[in-house]
Protein backbone atom coordinates (compact mmCIF):
# COMPACT_ATOMS: atom_id res chain seq x y z
CA UNK A 1 0.00 0.00 0.00
CA UNK A 2 0.96 3.95 -0.27
CA UNK A 3 0.04 6.53 1.67
CA UNK A 4 -1.05 9.22 -0.07
CA UNK A 5 0.59 12.79 1.42
CA UNK A 6 -1.96 14.88 3.20
CA UNK A 7 -2.54 18.25 1.54
CA UNK A 8 -1.38 20.66 3.69
CA UNK A 9 -2.98 23.48 4.92
CA UNK A 10 -2.87 26.84 2.94
CA UNK A 11 -0.69 28.97 5.56
CA UNK A 12 2.38 26.83 4.48
CA UNK A 13 4.81 27.52 1.72
CA UNK A 14 3.67 31.19 1.13
CA UNK A 15 6.36 32.68 -1.23
CA UNK A 16 7.43 36.07 0.40
CA UNK A 17 8.28 37.67 -2.97
CA UNK A 18 4.70 36.34 -4.76
CA UNK A 19 3.29 37.97 -1.53
CA UNK A 20 4.98 41.52 -2.30
CA UNK A 21 3.85 41.37 -5.85
CA UNK A 22 0.41 40.82 -4.97
CA UNK A 23 0.41 43.55 -2.45
CA UNK A 24 -0.92 46.92 -3.00
CA UNK A 25 0.98 50.03 -1.74
CA UNK A 26 0.66 51.87 1.88
CA UNK A 27 -2.68 54.00 2.85
CA UNK A 28 -2.43 57.12 4.07
CA UNK A 29 -5.68 59.53 5.22
CA UNK A 30 -6.82 60.09 1.99
CA UNK A 31 -7.01 56.27 0.83
CA UNK A 32 -9.78 56.16 3.77
CA UNK A 33 -11.53 59.03 1.22
CA UNK A 34 -11.48 56.69 -1.94
CA UNK A 35 -12.26 53.48 -0.33
CA UNK A 36 -15.42 55.76 1.09
CA UNK A 37 -16.49 57.17 -2.39
CA UNK A 38 -16.28 53.68 -3.89
CA UNK A 39 -18.54 52.26 -0.74
CA UNK A 40 -20.92 55.45 -1.81
CA UNK A 41 -21.25 54.72 -5.29
CA UNK A 42 -21.57 50.88 -4.82
CA UNK A 43 -24.24 51.91 -2.01
CA UNK A 44 -25.96 54.21 -4.20
CA UNK A 45 -25.85 51.34 -7.18
CA UNK A 46 -27.45 48.87 -4.62
CA UNK A 47 -30.27 51.22 -3.61
CA UNK A 48 -31.01 52.25 -6.81
CA UNK A 49 -32.05 48.99 -8.10
CA UNK A 50 -35.04 49.94 -5.32
CA UNK A 51 -36.32 53.42 -7.11
CA UNK A 52 -38.66 54.48 -8.94
CA UNK A 53 -38.43 57.26 -11.83
CA UNK A 54 -38.04 60.07 -9.38
CA UNK A 55 -35.28 58.29 -7.40
CA UNK A 56 -37.34 57.53 -4.52
CA UNK A 57 -37.83 54.12 -3.46
CA UNK A 58 -41.69 52.21 -3.95
CA UNK A 59 -43.38 49.88 -2.46
CA UNK A 60 -44.66 46.86 -4.31
CA UNK A 61 -48.26 46.16 -5.22
CA UNK A 62 -50.47 43.29 -3.05
CA UNK A 63 -52.07 40.59 -4.22
CA UNK A 64 -55.84 39.83 -3.47
CA UNK A 65 -54.25 36.69 -2.00
CA UNK A 66 -51.95 38.36 0.08
CA UNK A 67 -54.36 41.05 1.54
CA UNK A 68 -56.74 38.50 2.49
CA UNK A 69 -54.10 36.07 4.13
CA UNK A 70 -52.04 38.91 5.83
CA UNK A 71 -53.74 41.98 5.59
CA UNK A 72 -57.46 41.77 5.62
CA UNK A 73 -59.51 39.17 7.62
CA UNK A 74 -62.00 38.11 4.66
CA UNK A 75 -62.19 35.34 2.65
CA UNK A 76 -61.11 36.33 -0.70
CA UNK A 77 -64.48 35.19 -2.31
CA UNK A 78 -65.61 37.19 -0.10
CA UNK A 79 -63.42 40.28 -0.68
CA UNK A 80 -64.22 40.14 -4.75
CA UNK A 81 -67.76 40.19 -3.83
CA UNK A 82 -67.93 43.29 -1.42
CA UNK A 83 -65.62 44.98 -4.36
CA UNK A 84 -67.72 44.21 -7.31
CA UNK A 85 -71.01 45.76 -5.16
CA UNK A 86 -68.91 49.04 -4.22
CA UNK A 87 -67.46 50.29 -7.90
CA UNK A 88 -66.37 53.06 -6.23
CA UNK A 89 -63.99 51.06 -3.99
CA UNK A 90 -60.42 50.33 -5.34
CA UNK A 91 -60.72 47.76 -7.71
CA UNK A 92 -57.23 46.63 -8.40
CA UNK A 93 -54.86 46.19 -11.68
CA UNK A 94 -54.10 43.16 -13.50
CA UNK A 95 -50.56 42.48 -15.36
CA UNK A 96 -52.51 40.14 -18.02
CA UNK A 97 -55.85 39.84 -18.89
CA UNK A 98 -58.26 37.63 -16.37
CA UNK A 99 -55.46 37.82 -13.95
CA UNK A 100 -54.39 38.25 -10.42
CA UNK A 101 -55.56 41.87 -9.21
CA UNK A 102 -52.80 44.05 -7.20
CA UNK A 103 -53.39 47.23 -5.18
CA UNK A 104 -51.07 49.43 -3.69
CA UNK A 105 -51.22 49.66 -0.20
CA UNK A 106 -52.67 53.25 0.01
CA UNK A 107 -55.58 51.43 -1.50
CA UNK A 108 -55.38 48.53 0.88
CA UNK A 109 -55.91 51.14 3.60
CA UNK A 110 -58.55 52.42 2.03
CA UNK A 111 -60.11 49.30 1.93
CA UNK A 112 -59.64 48.27 5.19
CA UNK A 113 -60.85 51.12 6.68
CA UNK A 114 -64.14 50.21 4.30
CA UNK A 115 -64.12 46.86 6.03
CA UNK A 116 -63.63 48.54 9.44
CA UNK A 117 -66.83 50.69 9.06
CA UNK A 118 -69.19 48.06 7.21
CA UNK A 119 -67.73 44.82 7.60
CA UNK A 120 -67.86 42.51 10.70
CA UNK A 121 -67.56 43.94 14.46
CA UNK A 122 -65.95 40.44 15.39
CA UNK A 123 -63.14 40.85 13.67
CA UNK A 124 -59.97 43.04 13.81
CA UNK A 125 -60.04 45.05 10.82
CA UNK A 126 -58.30 48.16 12.63
CA UNK A 127 -55.55 47.47 15.36
CA UNK A 128 -56.57 48.49 18.90
CA UNK A 129 -55.66 51.47 20.59
CA UNK A 130 -57.26 53.38 23.12
CA UNK A 131 -58.71 56.87 22.67
CA UNK A 132 -56.92 59.40 22.87
CA UNK A 133 -53.76 57.63 24.20
CA UNK A 134 -50.42 58.84 23.26
CA UNK A 135 -47.96 57.50 20.88
CA UNK A 136 -45.86 54.69 22.55
CA UNK A 137 -41.62 54.91 22.01
CA UNK A 138 -40.08 51.70 21.23
CA UNK A 139 -36.32 51.88 21.60
CA UNK A 140 -34.33 49.02 19.82
CA UNK A 141 -30.84 49.06 21.27
CA UNK A 142 -27.54 46.67 21.98
CA UNK A 143 -24.06 47.91 22.17
CA UNK A 144 -23.08 44.99 20.45
CA UNK A 145 -23.05 45.26 16.68
CA UNK A 146 -24.45 42.46 14.17
CA UNK A 147 -26.89 41.32 15.99
CA UNK A 148 -29.74 42.63 14.13
CA UNK A 149 -30.88 45.68 16.02
CA UNK A 150 -31.96 47.89 12.37
CA UNK A 151 -33.19 44.65 10.88
CA UNK A 152 -35.53 44.26 14.10
CA UNK A 153 -36.72 47.73 14.68
CA UNK A 154 -37.27 48.28 10.62
CA UNK A 155 -39.21 44.87 10.32
CA UNK A 156 -41.51 46.10 13.50
CA UNK A 157 -42.15 49.53 11.86
CA UNK A 158 -43.41 47.36 8.69
CA UNK A 159 -45.26 44.92 10.48
CA UNK A 160 -47.25 47.43 12.47
CA UNK A 161 -47.91 49.88 9.30
CA UNK A 162 -49.18 46.54 7.33
CA UNK A 163 -51.35 46.30 10.51
CA UNK A 164 -52.77 49.55 10.19
CA UNK A 165 -50.77 51.78 13.36
CA UNK A 166 -49.11 55.09 12.08
CA UNK A 167 -45.63 55.02 12.49
CA UNK A 168 -43.13 57.30 12.80
CA UNK A 169 -38.94 55.79 12.80
CA UNK A 170 -36.56 57.46 14.49
CA UNK A 171 -32.83 56.87 13.54
CA UNK A 172 -30.44 58.10 16.13
CA UNK A 173 -27.49 56.05 14.28
CA UNK A 174 -24.78 57.95 12.34
CA UNK A 175 -24.18 54.87 10.00
CA UNK A 176 -27.69 55.38 8.74
CA UNK A 177 -29.09 52.26 8.08
CA UNK A 178 -32.20 52.46 9.16
CA UNK A 179 -32.40 55.71 6.99
CA UNK A 180 -31.46 53.75 3.53
CA UNK A 181 -33.83 50.73 4.57
CA UNK A 182 -36.80 53.36 3.80
CA UNK A 183 -35.58 55.41 1.71
CA UNK A 184 -34.49 58.66 3.33
CA UNK A 185 -32.08 61.63 2.01
CA UNK A 186 -30.44 63.64 4.68
CA UNK A 187 -28.06 66.00 3.72
CA UNK A 188 -26.33 66.59 6.81
CA UNK A 189 -26.97 66.72 10.96
CA UNK A 190 -29.46 69.45 10.60
CA UNK A 191 -31.99 67.20 9.20
CA UNK A 192 -31.58 64.22 12.05
CA UNK A 193 -32.64 64.91 15.53
CA UNK A 194 -29.45 67.14 16.52
CA UNK A 195 -31.22 69.90 15.96
CA UNK A 196 -33.78 69.05 18.43
CA UNK A 197 -31.40 68.05 21.22
CA UNK A 198 -29.47 72.02 20.48
CA UNK A 199 -33.06 73.63 20.83
CA UNK A 200 -33.71 71.54 24.30
CA UNK A 201 -30.53 73.03 25.10
CA UNK A 202 -30.79 76.66 23.92
CA UNK A 203 -34.43 76.99 25.63
CA UNK A 204 -32.66 75.77 29.05
CA UNK A 205 -29.89 78.29 28.31
CA UNK A 206 -32.81 80.98 27.56
CA UNK A 207 -34.76 80.29 30.97
CA UNK A 208 -31.08 79.97 32.76
CA UNK A 209 -29.71 83.28 31.69
CA UNK A 210 -33.30 84.49 32.91
CA UNK A 211 -31.67 83.09 36.46
CA UNK A 212 -28.34 84.52 36.05
CA UNK A 213 -29.66 88.25 35.43
CA UNK A 214 -31.97 87.95 38.38
CA UNK A 215 -28.69 87.52 40.38
CA UNK A 216 -26.76 89.76 38.95
CA UNK A 217 -24.49 87.90 36.33
CA UNK A 218 -23.75 87.87 32.56
CA UNK A 219 -26.00 85.54 30.50
CA UNK A 220 -24.21 83.38 28.16
CA UNK A 221 -24.95 84.13 25.00
CA UNK A 222 -26.27 82.03 22.78
CA UNK A 223 -24.20 80.72 19.31
CA UNK A 224 -25.34 80.80 15.65
CA UNK A 225 -26.00 77.15 16.11
CA UNK A 226 -28.05 77.45 19.41
CA UNK A 227 -29.25 80.25 17.40
CA UNK A 228 -30.88 78.58 14.44
CA UNK A 229 -32.03 75.60 15.98
CA UNK A 230 -34.54 77.36 18.60
CA UNK A 231 -36.54 77.68 15.34
CA UNK A 232 -36.59 74.14 13.91
CA UNK A 233 -39.62 71.47 15.16
CA UNK A 234 -39.61 68.21 14.81
CA UNK A 235 -42.14 68.26 12.23
CA UNK A 236 -39.83 69.94 9.82
CA UNK A 237 -37.27 66.83 10.15
CA UNK A 238 -40.04 64.61 9.56
CA UNK A 239 -39.51 62.64 5.70
CA UNK A 240 -42.42 60.85 4.14
CA UNK A 241 -41.38 57.29 2.91
CA UNK A 242 -42.33 54.85 0.46
CA UNK A 243 -44.67 53.57 3.01
CA UNK A 244 -48.01 55.59 3.22
CA UNK A 245 -47.84 55.10 6.84
CA UNK A 246 -44.36 55.03 8.57
CA UNK A 247 -42.40 58.88 8.41
CA UNK A 248 -38.76 58.79 9.25
CA UNK A 249 -35.91 61.33 10.80
CA UNK A 250 -33.32 60.19 9.49
CA UNK A 251 -29.72 60.26 10.28
CA UNK A 252 -26.07 60.71 8.48
CA UNK A 253 -22.72 60.87 9.38
CA UNK A 254 -22.38 64.05 11.19
CA UNK A 255 -25.19 63.10 13.27
CA UNK A 256 -22.56 61.45 14.94
CA UNK A 257 -20.72 65.31 16.13
CA UNK A 258 -23.46 65.33 18.64
CA UNK A 259 -21.49 63.05 21.02
CA UNK A 260 -19.06 65.56 21.11
CA UNK A 261 -21.29 68.43 21.30
CA UNK A 262 -23.57 67.40 23.90
CA UNK A 263 -20.92 66.81 26.80
CA UNK A 264 -19.74 70.56 25.67
CA UNK A 265 -23.09 72.08 26.29
CA UNK A 266 -23.15 69.63 29.77
CA UNK A 267 -20.53 71.07 30.62
CA UNK A 268 -21.82 74.78 30.05
CA UNK A 269 -25.06 73.97 31.94
CA UNK A 270 -24.63 71.96 34.44
CA UNK A 271 -28.54 71.84 35.12
CA UNK A 272 -29.58 70.95 31.43
CA UNK A 273 -31.29 67.04 31.68
CA UNK A 274 -29.70 66.30 28.94
CA UNK A 275 -31.59 63.01 28.65
CA UNK A 276 -34.90 64.42 28.24
CA UNK A 277 -34.05 66.20 25.27
CA UNK A 278 -35.83 64.09 22.65
CA UNK A 279 -38.44 63.04 24.86
CA UNK A 280 -39.40 66.76 25.51
CA UNK A 281 -38.75 67.95 22.49
CA UNK A 282 -41.14 64.91 20.60
CA UNK A 283 -43.61 65.59 23.05
CA UNK A 284 -44.09 69.40 22.44
CA UNK A 285 -43.95 69.04 19.41
CA UNK A 286 -47.28 67.37 19.19
CA UNK A 287 -45.32 64.24 17.27
CA UNK A 288 -47.09 62.07 20.02
CA UNK A 289 -50.17 62.77 18.86
CA UNK A 290 -49.67 61.94 15.14
CA UNK A 291 -48.32 58.78 15.25
CA UNK A 292 -49.67 55.32 17.57
CA UNK A 293 -45.91 54.44 17.39
CA UNK A 294 -42.11 55.90 17.08
CA UNK A 295 -39.56 53.17 17.01
CA UNK A 296 -36.20 54.62 18.00
CA UNK A 297 -33.33 52.73 16.32
CA UNK A 298 -30.14 53.42 18.44
CA UNK A 299 -26.25 53.47 17.82
CA UNK A 300 -24.23 50.47 18.94
CA UNK A 301 -22.69 52.06 22.03
CA UNK A 302 -24.32 53.27 25.04
CA UNK A 303 -23.45 57.18 23.96
CA UNK A 304 -25.33 60.44 24.51
CA UNK A 305 -27.77 59.58 21.54
CA UNK A 306 -28.01 56.25 23.28
CA UNK A 307 -29.10 57.81 26.41
CA UNK A 308 -31.21 60.42 24.91
CA UNK A 309 -33.12 56.96 23.15
CA UNK A 310 -33.47 54.55 25.94
CA UNK A 311 -34.83 57.72 27.76
CA UNK A 312 -37.66 58.46 25.67
CA UNK A 313 -38.44 55.08 24.95
CA UNK A 314 -41.91 53.19 26.63
CA UNK A 315 -40.62 49.94 26.10
CA UNK A 316 -37.51 48.69 25.44
CA UNK A 317 -36.28 45.87 22.85
CA UNK A 318 -32.74 44.33 23.12
CA UNK A 319 -31.61 42.01 20.41
CA UNK A 320 -29.33 39.20 20.87
CA UNK A 321 -27.77 36.32 18.81
CA UNK A 322 -27.98 32.71 20.62
CA UNK A 323 -24.39 32.61 21.07
CA UNK A 324 -21.93 32.74 24.45
CA UNK A 325 -20.18 36.24 23.22
CA UNK A 326 -23.70 37.69 22.37
CA UNK A 327 -25.28 36.60 25.89
CA UNK A 328 -22.19 37.88 28.15
CA UNK A 329 -21.82 40.83 26.23
CA UNK A 330 -25.60 41.75 26.54
CA UNK A 331 -25.83 41.19 30.27
CA UNK A 332 -22.63 43.34 30.23
CA UNK A 333 -25.18 46.00 28.40
CA UNK A 334 -27.73 45.80 31.02
CA UNK A 335 -25.02 46.59 33.79
CA UNK A 336 -24.16 49.70 31.80
CA UNK A 337 -27.88 50.47 31.92
CA UNK A 338 -27.96 49.98 35.20
CA UNK A 339 -24.95 52.27 36.11
CA UNK A 340 -25.93 55.07 33.30
CA UNK A 341 -29.32 55.51 34.97
CA UNK A 342 -28.57 55.05 38.32
CA UNK A 343 -26.08 57.36 38.24
CA UNK A 344 -28.26 60.27 36.85
CA UNK A 345 -30.82 59.14 39.39
CA UNK A 346 -28.43 59.70 42.24
CA UNK A 347 -27.13 63.11 40.65
CA UNK A 348 -30.29 64.83 40.27
CA UNK A 349 -32.04 63.07 43.63
CA UNK A 350 -28.94 65.02 45.95
CA UNK A 351 -30.46 68.79 44.02
CA UNK A 352 -34.48 67.45 44.50
CA UNK A 353 -34.13 66.73 47.83
CA UNK A 354 -31.86 69.58 49.13
CA UNK A 355 -34.81 71.74 46.64
CA UNK A 356 -38.22 70.00 48.10
CA UNK A 357 -38.81 68.30 44.77
CA UNK A 358 -40.22 65.02 43.52
CA UNK A 359 -37.47 62.64 42.76
CA UNK A 360 -36.60 61.30 39.51
CA UNK A 361 -36.77 57.76 38.35
CA UNK A 362 -36.61 56.19 35.06
CA UNK A 363 -39.10 53.37 34.16
CA UNK A 364 -39.67 51.42 31.23
CA UNK A 365 -43.39 49.78 30.39
CA UNK A 366 -41.70 46.77 29.35
CA UNK A 367 -37.83 45.52 28.76
CA UNK A 368 -37.68 42.23 26.49
CA UNK A 369 -34.77 40.53 25.01
CA UNK A 370 -35.14 39.16 21.68
CA UNK A 371 -33.03 36.24 20.02
CA UNK A 372 -32.75 37.18 16.32
CA UNK A 373 -30.80 35.31 13.60
CA UNK A 374 -31.68 32.04 14.80
CA UNK A 375 -30.97 28.59 13.92
CA UNK A 376 -32.63 26.01 15.55
CA UNK A 377 -30.62 22.87 14.35
CA UNK A 378 -27.31 24.30 16.07
CA UNK A 379 -28.40 26.49 18.87
CA UNK A 380 -31.53 25.35 20.51
CA UNK A 381 -30.01 24.23 23.29
CA UNK A 382 -28.19 28.07 23.84
CA UNK A 383 -31.78 29.33 23.25
CA UNK A 384 -33.16 27.21 25.98
CA UNK A 385 -30.00 28.23 28.79
CA UNK A 386 -30.72 32.03 28.17
CA UNK A 387 -34.65 31.45 28.17
CA UNK A 388 -33.98 29.61 31.88
CA UNK A 389 -31.57 32.96 32.64
CA UNK A 390 -33.47 35.61 32.12
CA UNK A 391 -36.69 34.00 32.41
CA UNK A 392 -39.85 36.47 31.29
CA UNK A 393 -37.30 39.15 30.07
CA UNK A 394 -36.35 37.39 27.00
CA UNK A 395 -39.04 36.77 24.86
CA UNK A 396 -40.11 33.40 23.92
CA UNK A 397 -40.28 33.73 20.55
CA UNK A 398 -36.61 32.86 18.25
CA UNK A 399 -36.71 35.01 15.34
CA UNK A 400 -35.08 32.12 13.08
CA UNK A 401 -33.11 33.15 9.73
CA UNK A 402 -33.67 32.26 6.32
CA UNK A 403 -33.25 32.93 2.71
CA UNK A 404 -35.80 35.54 2.25
CA UNK A 405 -34.34 37.56 5.41
CA UNK A 406 -30.67 37.57 3.81
CA UNK A 407 -31.73 38.38 0.71
CA UNK A 408 -33.96 41.11 1.85
CA UNK A 409 -30.33 42.63 4.10
CA UNK A 410 -28.74 41.96 0.54
CA UNK A 411 -31.54 44.47 -1.19
CA UNK A 412 -31.08 47.43 1.46
CA UNK A 413 -35.33 45.90 2.21
CA UNK A 414 -37.62 44.52 4.59
CA UNK A 415 -39.29 41.38 4.20
CA UNK A 416 -42.31 42.27 3.82
CA UNK A 417 -41.02 44.40 0.54
CA UNK A 418 -40.56 40.98 -1.08
CA UNK A 419 -42.66 40.30 -4.11
CA UNK A 420 -43.65 36.70 -3.16
CA UNK A 421 -43.51 35.47 -6.89
CA UNK A 422 -39.78 35.86 -6.28
CA UNK A 423 -40.35 32.46 -4.53
CA UNK A 424 -42.84 30.04 -4.21
CA UNK A 425 -45.77 30.74 -1.80
CA UNK A 426 -44.71 28.51 0.99
CA UNK A 427 -41.00 29.82 0.85
CA UNK A 428 -42.15 33.03 1.28
CA UNK A 429 -44.74 31.92 3.68
CA UNK A 430 -42.23 30.69 5.82
CA UNK A 431 -39.54 33.10 5.47
CA UNK A 432 -42.18 35.76 6.87
CA UNK A 433 -43.77 33.69 9.44
CA UNK A 434 -40.83 34.42 11.89
CA UNK A 435 -41.13 37.90 11.46
CA UNK A 436 -45.15 37.93 11.64
CA UNK A 437 -44.66 35.80 15.09
CA UNK A 438 -42.04 38.66 16.71
CA UNK A 439 -44.06 41.03 16.01
CA UNK A 440 -47.26 39.13 17.35
CA UNK A 441 -45.32 38.75 20.58
CA UNK A 442 -44.75 42.76 19.91
CA UNK A 443 -47.87 43.32 19.34
CA UNK A 444 -49.25 41.26 22.80
CA UNK A 445 -46.91 43.25 24.85
CA UNK A 446 -47.99 46.64 23.61
CA UNK A 447 -51.44 45.51 23.81
CA UNK A 448 -50.93 44.54 27.37
CA UNK A 449 -49.34 48.09 28.36
CA UNK A 450 -51.85 49.99 26.26
CA UNK A 451 -54.35 48.31 28.14
CA UNK A 452 -52.84 48.53 31.90
CA UNK A 453 -53.19 52.41 31.05
CA UNK A 454 -56.78 52.20 30.61
CA UNK A 455 -56.89 50.14 33.48
CA UNK A 456 -55.08 52.53 35.83
CA UNK A 457 -57.07 55.72 34.57
CA UNK A 458 -60.56 54.10 36.27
Amino acid sequence: MTSETPELPPYFNIDPDQALADLDAPVNAEGFAAIAQNCARGRADLAGRGLDETGRKSLRPFSTWEITRYLIPVAQGHFRRVLKQNPHLPQGTSETVGGAKWFSFEEVLLLRAHFAQLGSKSKEYKPYRPEGAKAKIVAVANFKGGVGKTSTAAHLAMSAALDGYRVLVVDLDSQGSMTSIFGGKVEDEWQTVFPLIARHYATHLKADNQLRLAQGLDPVLLDDTLTEALEIGAKNLIQTTHWPNIDLIGAQLNLYWAEFQIPVWRMQGRSWKLWDALTDTLEADGVLDDYDLVFVDTPPALGYLTINGLAAADILLVPLGASFLEFDSTGRFFDMLHATFSSIETGENMAARALGRPELQFEWDAVRAVITRFDAAQQSEMGALMQAYLGDTLSPHRQDFTALIGQAGEQASGIYEADYRDFNRETYARGRATFDQTYAAFKKLLLGIWRRDEVSKK
